[in-house]
């Protein structure tokens, strides 16, 4: 789909994100929210909720990333169905929150997860039941 704005088709592909120990956040991904993790000659990717995150071992794995708040990616969000209750279901498993689960404004809630090196993952669902 295209308008005056955009002169061409595009659609999503993929995220790439720089990590320390791509096998590891991979593991993560598919233990802690499901993902479908994807090799291919010296590379490691996950699918996740459709989505291909592309997964490339950092230089200088010792530089963490930066401190909240900073330029370039903050997070992606993943939309989910009975929030509250995915949001247990993931602490069961260990998964830490920076975010609890919460109704930021109308027909909204959300929470954040503390995903490995540092990477930022949204949960949220949008229900008019929120208020």
């Amino acid at each position: 789909m295209h308008d005056q704005k955009t002169p061409f088709a595009a659609v999503w592909d993929h995220v790439h994100l720089r990590v320390g120990d791509p096998e590891a956040v991979a593991a993560w991904f598919e233990t802690m929210l499901g993902g479908d993790i994807l090799r291919a000659p010296g590379r490691v990717d996950v699918v996740l909720g459709g989505q291909k995150i592309f997964l490339l071992q950092a230089p200088g794995t010792d530089k963490p990333s930066p401190a909240h708040p900073h330029r370039g990616l903050d997070h992606f969000g993943l939309s989910v169905k009975d929030i509250d209750e995915v949001a247990d279901r993931l602490k069961a498993k260990g998964v830490r929150f920076s975010a609890e689960p919460h109704t930021p404004r109308p027909g909204i809630r959300i929470a954040f997860l503390e995903g490995p090196d540092g990477i930022s993952i949204e949960i949220l669902e949008r229900d008019e039941k929120y208020q």
